[in-house]
């Protein structure tokens, strides 16, 4: 299955609790300040602007599966959370990202696949939420979440005090939707997609799924059922229209894994939401050929630059809330 396909499919493959590589090399600006950060067995890495000020902080989350603080994993090789964590860093904020439980610095956290669920996750980016808001040179926080990472975003939003909230590549329908395009789009026989269907339709009862076929058994594994039923009921533009918060939404023109189906659903729980697309932008906001191979070279070369509207709009949205 195509890397550009990870958002479930290729994740779920690779495994949650895969290993993941170890965070980074340091934000390289004479002006910034990398420090290593902890707590409750998760490890993360903190920049902060070295001039003595209070800071908006930026938490980042990243995307499903066993993807890094540096938005690195198997067969993923962006560097896309690390860019983007200097770059702010650079213009004067304070950015935490960390390492989900049962990945890179935090797998320790997380021995066994079944053990984790969405509920846990937005369990812990709350309490590296509320880690980073207490420190005494934040003055606020911000969470900025990536693909599943923005679904969490978007729950901390809706209950913790934060001054605003971005997303990046977001889903803006519910899981089983986006999974049953996504295996279409693969090409699965109708046979099998009739077994999905019946799969998942047992997970949103909160059931587990018997007799799953061998050709879906990687997807549908035992131990990664939990997680599925944990998240299946989620419905991202519902979530986010109980947000009160500015919102900014980026969206990649050439992004295989969300499209303009769920661009819409999310501008239409938040009319008054920012969104931005980058046309040339594929899921990891680099820009990329409209081909889908083009898009699986760019998911492995960590020196192919970000999209050049991506910093501005950050920056951008975030000089509003100062």
């Amino acid at each position: 299955m195509p890397p550009s396909r990870r958002l479930i499919v290729s994740s779920l493959l690779a495994g949650l609790a895969a290993p993941g590589a170890q965070a980074g090399t340091g934000a390289g600006a004479a002006d910034v300040v990398e420090t290593a950060w902890s707590l409750g067995g998760l490890e993360g890495t903190l920049l902060t602007p070295r001039a003595a000020r209070r800071a908006l902080g930026v938490l980042m989350i990243a995307g499903s599966g066993p993807t890094d603080r540096d938005g690195n994993g198997p067969g993923l090789a962006t560097d896309l959370y690390r860019r983007i964590a200097e770059g702010l860093a650079a213009a004067g904020h304070a950015v935490l990202r960390y390492d989900k439980r049962g990945v890179g610095g935090s797998r320790a956290a997380a021995r066994r696949e079944e053990d984790l669920s969405f509920p846990v996750m937005e369990a812990d980016a709350r309490l590296v939420l509320r880690s980073l808001a207490a420190r005494a040179e934040v003055r606020g926080v911000v969470p900025l979440g990536h693909s599943e990472g923005a679904m969490i975003a978007t729950r901390l939003a809706c209950s913790e005090a934060v001054a605003g909230l971005v997303l990046m590549a977001a889903p803006g329908r519910p899981l089983g939707v986006v999974l049953m395009e996504q295996l279409a789009a693969a090409g699965l026989p109708p046979e099998l997609m009739a077994q999905s269907e019946r799969i998942l339709a047992a997970l949103a009862r909160g059931e587990a799924a018997a007799d799953v076929p061998p050709a879906l058994a990687s997807l549908f594994r035992p131990s990664v059922q939990p997680y599925l039923a944990s998240v299946i009921g989620v419905d991202p533009a519902r979530d986010l229209a109980a947000v009160g918060v500015p919102t900014l939404i980026l969206a990649g023109g050439r992004d295989l894994q969300t499209g303009e189906s769920d661009i819409a659903a999310l501008e239409a729980a938040r009319p008054d939401a920012r969104v931005v697309r980058l046309a040339a932008a594929n899921h990891v906001l680099k820009p990329a050929p409209a081909d889908r191979a083009g898009n699986i070279a760019v998911y492995a070369d960590r020196a192919a630059p970000l999209d050049p509207g991506v910093m501005p709009a950050l920056e951008g949205f975030l000089a509003t809330l100062s």
